[in-house]
């Protein structure tokens, strides 16, 4: 018996594609069994924009909003009661202290001092009668020519006379001044309000409601609040030296509604010695010159004062000052090394674009302003932009230190 063995027919197609994976299959295993010679990329190292902190004097200023208020107010009412006869003002016009305002019906006040007259002309004509008796009698009662009795009730008609007299002479006097009450006077000077009463009216003495009126304008004053707390640290700055003031007085100028600066300077006066227990604030009063009473009592304000000058104040722009979760001020810096370093520092207010430091910064330190985003503490940084005081390149650009307001 014969035995036949078949082989598999394969195609030239098939014989190649075998041929390739079997090389592929040993070119894997040479890449498995020898050592790798990739190199891994160096990471890139960020670039930074960087503010040169440096000491500089600036004046410290604070802006406050506040409320003109008149130098004086004089509420204008009868002192004594009756009928208007007539207006003698302008609504609105500029009166003189003593000029008269309204008339009141004079006629029974009149009546009144010509009967108080009369009652003085009396008690003179009692007198020069009572006068003269006394002395005959005294020269008579020594001779016993009178009685001891009727001396002493020539005695007692005399003073009664006298008194009689100094009584009449005060009535007049009452009289008078009421018959002058009837001419409403302006109690001082400066601008006159519109009337609430006209020619016709009841007017009763020291009534509740007001006639009108008059405000003294020139000068003028300007309420402001400020925080107790910016308050207690202004004053330790000065105690310590860290702001110096002009005089000893803080200058105070004005920034009208409209956005104006308004022409005059002013100085503050006084602060209030309670603090609001519901805001914290206390009270500050300026005093402005208003010759041209461009400023009206009321209107809204907001007050630049001029705390004093800090010979050595830090300002960095705001970009450079970040807050952590605590809310505490910090700034990140690019040190001698080259590397990025978190610091805590404290901050005084803003100036324009720029915060105050107070603490936490030295002259020479390199605060980062720019990529912030793409450092962290301990990476490594260039510069790639360095900007000091004054210099305008930085972010938006910051103007001078002392070009703005502090808050």
């Amino acid at each position: 018996m014969h035995t036949r063995f078949s082989v598999p027919f394969s195609s030239p197609a098939t014989t190649r594609r075998s041929g390739l994976l079997a090389l592929c299959c040993v070119a894997s295993l040479a890449a498995g069994c020898s050592p790798s010679t990739a190199v891994a990329p160096q990471a890139q190292v960020a670039e930074v924009a960087v503010f040169v902190v440096a000491p500089q004097a600036l004046h410290r200023r604070t802006e406050l909003p506040g409320r003109t208020s008149a130098f004086q107010v004089a509420e204008v009412r009868p002192q004594v009661g009756g009928l208007i006869q007539q207006r003698l003002f302008v609504e609105g016009a500029d009166v003189k202290a003593g000029s008269a305002l309204y008339q009141i019906d004079p006629a029974s006040y009149q009546a009144a001092y010509n009967s108080a007259k009369a009652a003085l002309s009396k008690a003179k004509a009692n007198l020069l009668t009572s006068g003269p008796k006394v002395a005959r009698y005294k020269d008579l009662v020594a001779i016993e020519g009178v009685s001891r009795q009727e001396y002493d009730d020539a005695v007692a008609a005399n003073e009664q006379a006298l008194a009689d007299v100094e009584s009449a002479s005060a009535a007049l006097e009452a009289a008078a001044i009421n018959l002058r009450y009837t001419h409403v006077d302006a109690p001082i000077s400066g601008r006159i309000g519109r009337s609430s009463v006209t020619p016709g009216a009841l007017v009763t003495a020291s009534q509740a409601a007001a006639l009108t009126t008059v405000q003294q304008l020139d000068p003028i004053y300007v309420d402001v609040t400020q925080s107790s707390e910016d308050l207690l640290r202004l004053k330790r700055e000065m105690d310590s030296g860290t702001l110096k003031q002009a005089g000893g007085q803080a200058g105070v100028t004005l920034l009208l509604a409209d956005g104006s600066k308004y022409a005059e300077s002013g100085k503050l006066q006084f602060s209030d010695v309670s603090v609001d227990p519901g805001t914290g604030n206390v009270t500050l009063r300026a005093l402005f010159p208003n010759p041209k009473h461009d400023l009206l009592p009321g209107m809204f304000v907001r007050a630049v004062i001029d705390s004093g000058v800090n010979e050595h104040a830090i300002a960095v722009p705001q970009q450079g000052i970040t807050r952590n979760p605590k809310g505490e001020a910090t700034a990140l810096l690019l040190n001698r090394d080259g590397k990025v370093e978190q610091r805590s520092v404290v901050t005084g207010g803003t100036l324009g674009d720029q915060w105050l430091v107070t603490a936490g910064l030295v002259a020479g330190d390199r605060v980062i302003v720019e990529g912030l985003q793409k450092v962290k503490p301990g990476a490594p940084a260039l510069v790639a932009k360095t900007s000091s005081v004054g210099d305008a390149a930085i972010a938006g650009g910051g103007q001078p230190a002392n070009a703005n307001s502090a808050h």
